[in-house]
């Protein structure tokens, strides 16, 4: 019998493939009738491989959740970028594919994100969710989060709400 364990770590320039499959999974299940079909396709599309090379060649703060050899899931992380909230942190992004969800990897992820903003010294966390992902709202309410702002993101031409979460 062979044991599986999850690792969640900083991704490196070598998991860009991983990430890429991992984002246009989770991207195809999260948002398949939120978004216009043709922007979600353009969106998945402009983040494969070669994109998150260059981003994980840059400065990006990127952790994997690594189940044996396979990237499974992934967050991006670092300064709040709306200026209105006094959180210091954000997490960007949190995806999983949609065969690991429920089982507790995207809560590890998520303090993982967590605690690496804590020792940033980047104090109180921002996770924005589009207002019609459910599952997303269930999961950051679910971990603490308390919906504080609401905010208009132009995706393919469509203005969808999206909610911030967030946490001291």
């Amino acid at each position: 019998m062979t044991t599986l364990s999850i690792e969640i770590r900083n991704a490196s320039s070598s998991d860009s493939a991983g990430i890429a499959a991992t984002h246009r999974d989770s991207w195809q299940g999260a948002y398949a009738g939120l978004i216009p079909h043709l922007a979600l396709t353009r969106m998945i599309a402009h983040r494969g491989e070669q994109w998150w090379q260059r981003a994980l060649s840059s400065t990006a703060s990127v952790l994997v959740a690594e189940l044996g050899d396979e990237i499974v899931g992934y967050a991006t992380y670092g300064r709040n970028r709306t200026p209105e909230l006094p959180q210091k942190g954000e997490i960007y992004e949190l995806y999983l594919r949609r065969e690991y969800q429920g089982i507790g990897i995207g809560s590890r992820l998520f303090a993982a994100a967590r605690e690496r903003l804590e020792a940033a010294q980047l104090k109180g966390v921002v996770v924005w969710a589009l207002e019609d992902n459910l599952i997303a709202q269930d999961f950051y309410a679910g971990r603490g989060g308390h919906d504080i702002a609401e905010g208009v993101e132009n995706l393919g031409g469509a203005p969808l709400k999206k909610i911030a979460f967030v946490w001291a």
